[in-house]
């Protein structure tokens, strides 16, 4: 079939069509139009005119309480163990939706059928919500050497989430390798939340550099394993100085878009409205951020330098621990009053 070039797109003329047939409706048939998206940005404004789809709901993820319900739905046949407390991994959860809190149960289900249990236990769900973030278990042999790194690179990230005011608690840390990642550290919340205040997310920062510094303590140079923790931080740091108005020498000023990136990446050829003297400023300021918060990591491990080499040694021995386990192999008390500060993405992909 030869189209011509002035034919319209299979896309307009499904558009024209879905219109034609709405216009066709009467008032008094009784009928609702019923749509759902996920890219509510891209849709035509004529679709979103008055009398069509005029109505919008935005369907948010559930919060914990609505995950703690849906997991209950999902586990109502399902044997659990006495250990399983579903507001815990309701805890654990945050962003994840239905379908994926029931993939999260199926897989808890197939784990613990792999190990001949009768029924699902806490650690399933915390082995399985790694296997889902993180992908599959790797088979590597590592050195004796290059596992001792990667254990004080997560006890870096560990021991700052315990130490730095207003941490989310760490919940697990691992040095079992899964995916792109030799190990993880997670952090999570008791509870959702959707403001963040700017020692928050210097506190985050300086969590997400603990790998990275806590190689340099111990070490005294650098690898390639902070890759990923480097990426999170600039883009938080960025965000400080670009959106939020987080940075003294740029002010309450926005340089990027609603959702949108850094003044930087706009498209080339395309100005983006801001002088070069802004730019440069502008990385000026997020490279402060991140040197700031780099340096406080620094000082806090070399402080709690014991703390640090104990955790190191019992995921050496363990390679995973839980929350209990890494507050006793350090000593550091919980920070409880902490707990309702929201969920870190895991750290330390290596």
């Amino acid at each position: 079939m030869i189209v011509g070039v002035g034919a319209s797109s299979e896309q307009e003329q499904t558009l024209n069509q879905i219109l034609t047939e709405m216009d066709g409706f009467s008032t008094e048939e009784g009928v609702i139009v019923l749509a759902a998206t996920n890219m509510p940005e891209v849709l035509d404004p004529a679709l979103l005119r008055a009398g069509r789809f005029d109505r919008r709901v935005t369907v948010q993820p559930p919060d914990k309480v609505g995950r703690k319900a849906i997991l209950e739905v999902h586990t109502r046949k399902v044997p659990l163990g006495p250990d399983v407390d579903l507001t815990a991994v309701a805890a654990m959860t945050p962003g994840l939706v239905g379908a994926d809190l029931r993939n999260l149960v199926n897989e808890a289900a197939i784990l613990a059928a792999r190990n001949g249990q009768d029924t699902i236990t806490q650690a399933n769900f915390a082995d399985s919500l790694e296997k889902i973030i993180l992908g599959p278990e790797r088979k590597l042999l590592l050195k004796r050497e290059d596992r001792e790194r990667v254990a004080f690179h997560e006890a870096g990230h560990a021991i700052l989430g315990l130490v730095v005011p207003g941490a989310d608690p760490v919940s697990r840390v691992t040095i079992t390798p899964r995916g792109q990642s030799l190990g993880v550290t997670y952090q999570r919340p008791e509870d959702d939340r959707y403001n963040y205040s700017e020692s928050y997310l210097r506190g985050r920062i300086i969590g997400a550099l603990g790998g990275r510094a806590a190689e340099e303590v111990v070490y005294g140079d650098r690898t390639t394993g902070a890759e990923n923790d480097l990426q999170q931080v600039t883009r938080m740091a960025q965000g400080m100085v670009t959106r939020w108005g987080m940075s003294e020498a740029i002010g309450p000023v926005a340089l990027a878009p609603e959702g949108g990136q850094y003044l930087g990446e706009a498209q080339p050829g395309v100005s983006s409205g801001f002088s070069q003297a802004t730019h440069e400023r502008v990385d000026l300021a997020t490279r402060q951020i991140i040197e700031e918060c780099y340096q406080e990591a620094l000082r806090l491990l070399k402080e709690h330098r014991t703390e640090l080499d104990k955790l190191a040694a019992a995921l050496m021995e363990h390679e995973s621990l839980d929350e209990r386990e890494v507050l006793e192999a350090t000593g550091i008390p919980s920070q409880v009053e902490h707990r309702d500060l929201p969920e870190v993405p895991p750290k330390g992909a290596r």
